[in-house]
């Protein structure tokens, strides 16, 4: 089994020094660092630390996501953030516990006694509501169903149907492979505060986002249908 990590970054200079000498290089396969059009010498900075930069073509973060897991050659593809909100020694924990056989391990902020220092309230009850909604429409005992920090399996986006087109993939992830009985599970994870820099997630734009991906799943609407309500 060959695992890749893709890592997206625009402008993380100061995150990138203190993240990246933690990331040691033979934890995964491959390791890909989409980079969405840096001017602040992250990328500068993340070649000269030996890591392969991707130059994004298109625009926002959905975007490259998909150039990313589309340069990748892996069997696992790992999602990482570099602006210090997912803690990299997780990494091989996740390696090996995909490893037991799972088609999807989130790192979850709420399992056990893990927790997120970068929650506001909002944020909090946001990710609260989407869980439950998730466990209780799909009949499933997930924790946190909205965190980036995972790894799945390449061949189960293609088997159950997963297009990397709108945010949030996770969201739909979690949603259908609980609906199609795949097999996931979950590790507890600290999520730190973000280390500098700027997050480019609008919080009532996502949340609508995410509620329309789970009403979707449920009642299995195209998805092209809620792309035109969101042009409006």
């Amino acid at each position: 089994m060959k695992f890749s990590l893709v890592m997206l970054c625009l402008n993380e200079f100061e995150c990138l020094k203190i993240i990246l000498p933690r990331v040691d290089k033979t934890w995964v396969d491959e390791i890909i660092i989409v980079d969405g059009g840096s001017t602040d010498g992250s990328v500068e900075y993340a070649r000269g630390q030996g890591f392969y930069v991707l130059s994004q073509k298109g625009e926002g973060i959905i975007q490259g996501y998909k150039e990313g897991f589309d340069q990748t050659t892996g069997d696992v593809i790992i999602d990482f953030t570099p602006d210090g909100n997912c803690i990299p020694e997780k990494i091989p924990e996740l390696v090996e516990k995909m490893k037991e056989g799972y088609d999807m391990v989130i790192v979850s902020r709420y399992k056990d006694n893990a927790k997120s220092y970068d929650d506001t309230l909002i944020s909090g009850l946001g990710n609260w509501l989407f869980t439950t909604l998730v466990n209780v429409l799909f009949k499933a005992q997930y924790t946190d169903v909205l965190n980036f920090f995972r790894a799945c399996r390449r061949d189960v986006y293609q088997k159950a149907g997963i297009e990397i087109k709108r945010r949030p993939v996770q969201t739909r992830l979690s949603a259908r492979l609980a609906k199609k009985g795949y097999k996931v599970a979950e590790i507890s994870g600290d999520e730190p505060k973000r280390i500098a820099g700027k997050s480019y997630t609008h919080t009532v734009k996502n949340g609508l986002n995410e509620l329309f991906i789970i009403i979707e799943e449920f009642f299995n609407i195209p998805s092209f249908f809620i792309d035109q309500l969101l042009k409006f």
